[in-house]
């Protein structure tokens, strides 16, 4: 049974950073088989794409309303992808969800995934 966990949520000021890591255990192949994303869900919204990357870290993908402000990358040797957070605004104020696919592809909108985090919460005050 694979199993993801997220660490490295908080409260932040606006206009501060976070990262996020979320470390893969479990899995019956190699890490760098998934595509691996973030998402966040706010109170009383829907679940939202953030950010993905690719296996081999060739291709990312961002929303835009993080763009420029989030960098998504991962360490395949240690089964780790993490989300770099700048310039942190209110609206950022999430649970944020780590998520696995096998393959090359990660629907976001639905999601479509093999594995989710159990969520790590970040809360950015003014």
């Amino acid at each position: 049974q694979a199993w993801l966990v997220e660490s490295g949520g908080g409260l932040v000021q606006v206009g501060g950073s976070l990262r996020l890591s979320c470390a893969a255990s479990g899995l019956t192949v190699g890490f760098g088989a998934f595509t691996m994303a973030w998402f966040r869900q706010a109170p009383g919204k829907v679940r939202e794409f953030v950010a993905l990357i690719g296996g081999t870290e060739a291709y990312t993908e961002y929303a835009e309303s993080v763009k420029g402000r989030f960098a998504i990358s991962r360490n395949n040797a240690e089964n780790t992808v993490y989300l770099q957070m700048n310039t942190l605004e209110p609206e950022d104020t999430a649970v944020y969800y780590c998520a696995a696919r096998r393959g090359s592809t990660l629907k976001t909108s639905p999601p479509d995934v093999d594995y989710w985090g159990p969520g790590t919460q970040v809360t950015v005050s003014s």
